[in-house]
């Protein structure tokens, strides 16, 4: 494996979004999250110091919830050619072997958020959820979350190069929901799709946690 190092950091000006900082809400609920880790064909991803600080929103209308997210993810990549970016698979054909992200090997990590919904039961098997054509909103902004419904919230997403180690590192990134009146789940995820002549999407979930 190469000594290649990419870390990305995922930081949100909490002020500019309009949010308070954590420290400021009365009612803040700390949620110490273990690390996790999993082990793929060429792929190693593990999660450590996942730690969600949930309050209630500032909207204060009962159906809505806040919560600031932190953790980091590192991932190990290795190929037998050492080269995992864009146009690497078979016949230097972008796009090839059914890949979701179209010839470019990348790491994507974000919370599936349910509503009345046991995020916990969400499994690699149900593929609809982490599909590309899923809805994706960026963390750091408001949404709307019906009961019943699930979405998937990203947090980043950085392109995967060359063999060897990268960090998406994020702290306090906020979250917050509103519309949904019953309990609501999230759970975090981290997906690394590998782009070439051997094929690989390895992802880890996280332990779900309550968001009120």
């Amino acid at each position: 494996m190469s000594g290649f190092r990419g870390i990305v950091m995922a930081a949100v000006g909490i002020a500019a979004l309009g949010f308070l900082s954590p420290g400021a809400a009365s009612a803040d609920t700390v949620v110490n999250l273990p690390d996790g880790y999993i082990e793929g064909p060429g792929v190693k991803i593990s999660s450590r110091g996942e730690r969600a600080i949930v309050s209630p929103s500032l909207a204060a209308n009962g159906a809505g919830r806040a919560a600031w997210l932190s953790a980091n993810v590192h991932v190990d990549v290795e190929t037998p050619d050492g080269e995992v970016g864009p146009n690497n698979g078979p016949l230097n054909e972008p796009g090839t072997n059914n890949s979701g992200t179209h010839g470019s090997s990348n790491l994507t990590v974000g919370y599936i958020v349910g509503c009345q919904v046991s995020v916990g039961a969400l499994t690699a098997n149900q593929g609809v959820v982490l599909s590309p054509t899923s809805p994706s909103i960026t963390a750091g902004a408001s949404f709307p979350l019906s009961a019943g419904q699930v979405k998937w919230v990203t947090i980043n997403n950085i392109e995967l190069i060359k063999s060897g180690g990268y960090d998406i590192q994020y702290q306090d990134v906020p979250m917050e929901i509103q519309g949904c009146g019953g309990y609501a789940q999230a759970r975090q995820f981290a997906v690394a799709e590998i782009i070439g002549v051997d094929y690989a999407k390895v992802t880890l979930y996280g332990q779900p946690f309550s968001i009120g």
